[in-house]
């Protein structure tokens, strides 16, 4: 079994590295001390085509696999921990299980705008 990542998984690897080091890692400890969200990072991530990174080209995304997602998700934690959660919900809660379970109608209304960043996914939990 071949444990090497591919060209373009090294390739979305560092493209999320850079994008952290630069739109992510500045800001963290005015957001936490401030407790905001700053929602331009969802445009710069979806600038980066991080935020389709999964869907397919059809919609607007990368068309990449899962390990990529992984990767990326990876380089976001290890600058900070929230910007994973967003591209998480986004991509894992959200854009793929509509891509596996959505409609046509679905897939072609939220998808596109998904990956462009004009539709940012979110969720909301609640415990006892």
């Amino acid at each position: 079994m071949n444990f090497e990542l591919s060209d373009d998984q090294k390739s979305v690897q560092k493209l999320c590295r850079e994008f952290a080091a630069k739109n992510v890692t500045p800001n963290i400890r005015e957001n936490d001390r401030e407790q905001k969200f700053d929602p331009s990072i969802m445009t710069k991530m979806a600038e980066s085509d991080i935020l389709g990174l999964c869907l397919p080209e059809k919609y607007g995304g990368a068309g990449m696999d899962y390990i990529s997602l992984g990767l990326a998700c990876e380089e976001l934690e290890y600058a900070d921990t929230s910007a994973r959660v967003i591209l998480s919900v986004h991509i894992g809660l959200n854009s793929l299980p509509l891509l596996s379970w959505g409609n046509q109608f679905q897939k072609e209304k939220y998808l596109t705008p998904q990956s462009k960043g004009e539709k940012i996914a979110s969720f909301g939990l609640t415990e006892p």
